[in-house]
């Protein structure tokens, strides 16, 4: 129960990491398209576009965060 517990709180906080880190490198390579305001005084459009999302990049953290917890448990077995 204790290895179940610790792989579990290992997975879950490599997967917040990494997700705010992807966050934070996705939010800072954003470059917004202020081409559709014409003029230099336009407006912004009140248009709201939905983008639909791919689930894969959701999956390959959760796969790079499950291996990792997983040799983060078994590393200390090797010392012994």
């Amino acid at each position: 129960m204790k290895k179940y517990l610790f792989f579990t709180i290992c997975f879950l906080l490599i997967f917040m990491i990494l997700q705010v880190l992807t966050g934070l490198i996705l939010t800072a390579a954003y470059d917004p398209d202020f081409s559709r305001t014409g003029q230099i005084g336009g407006t912004l459009s009140n248009e709201v576009i939905f983008v639909q999302r791919s689930q894969m990049p959701l999956m390959i953290l959760a796969a790079i965060s499950a291996a990792s917890a997983y040799f983060i448990l078994i590393k200390p077995r090797k010392n012994n």
